[in-house]
């Protein structure tokens, strides 16, 4: 008797696993949908998908009467504007503290300690400081988000870096390797597919900090929209906005899982990244 443990889905299997959630959600919402509809044809808490299209048309194909832009593409540059910048400062603190804790010892006891109590700070309860020592422009929301995702990701990476075999160390030390060439040639190829995956995992908390951030102090951006709109009960903009999100942190996530896979194809085998 073949054990469920050991069972595993097809190509057609999988797909059609893969896809049922969607489609029981799916269900779910247009039967939900219909029902409010039939009850109450003006209600908006479960607009129909007729509604819904209008809105993206509206918003992304439509260009603002009174700005002329196209609100959709202006507030999707926004956010990710503000996203990248503050993932790229993040990720950047991330690798050179990451392997300076994990792998010097006068380091690792200097910040360590203070890297473990930054990580616990709830970020969002540091927002109105953030707002009120950087203003509300651009480099709060940024700072948000190094804050937010930094700490963590030079905690796993230290951790990751500081799990390499001392072997390692003194064979390399004893070719005569500097302490540079072992964080270039040993530490930082060790470090980079780890870097990739905290980057990955991180992705969920900066949206959240990036759109808690647009939501309080914001001209523009996806999270503003969204907070500018509730109030009006609009679900056909909202509800846009959400799944937009969604396929904009699904497809960076997918790109630097790609990316990944073909630079480090051996972590990719080991790790099934």
């Amino acid at each position: 008797m073949k054990r469920l443990i050991n069972r595993k889905a097809g190509g057609a299997g999988s797909l059609i696993l893969g896809a049922l959630p969607f489609v029981l959600l799916l269900v779910a919402y247009i039967l939900a949908s219909d029902a409010r509809l039939d009850a109450n044809p003006n209600d908006k808490l479960l607009p129909s998908f007729a509604s819904i299209a209008d809105a993206v048309d509206r918003l992304a194909f439509e260009p603002d009467k009174r700005k002329g832009i196209y609100i959709l593409w202006a507030d999707t540059a926004a956010s990710l504007q503000r996203l990248g910048i503050g993932l790229a400062i993040a990720t950047a603190l991330g690798l050179v503290l990451g392997i300076a804790i994990g792998l010097l010892p006068l380091v690792r006891t200097g910040f360590a300690p203070f890297v473990a109590v930054l990580s616990m700070v709830p970020p969002l309860a540091v927002l109105p400081i953030l707002f009120i020592v950087f203003g509300l422009g651009e480099l709060a929301k940024v700072v948000l988000i190094v804050i937010g995702i930094a700490p963590f990701m030079v905690r796993d990476l230290s951790l990751h870096v500081a799990q390499l075999p001392s072997e390692t160390l003194i064979k390399a030390q004893t070719l005569g390797a500097s302490t540079w060439q072992i964080v270039t040639h040993v530490a930082l190829p060790h470090a980079m597919p780890r870097l990739i995956s905290s980057l990955r995992l991180s992705l969920g908390p900066a949206w959240l900090f990036l759109i808690s951030s647009e939501a309080i102090a914001a001209t523009d951006g996806l999270g503003y929209r969204i907070f500018l709109v509730r109030r009006y009960l609009a679900m056909d903009v909202i509800l846009p906005y959400v799944i937009w999100i969604t396929i904009l942190a699904f497809v960076i996530d997918y790109l630097l899982k790609h990316l990944s896979r073909r630079a480090f194809k051996w972590q990719a085998e080991e790790g099934g990244l």
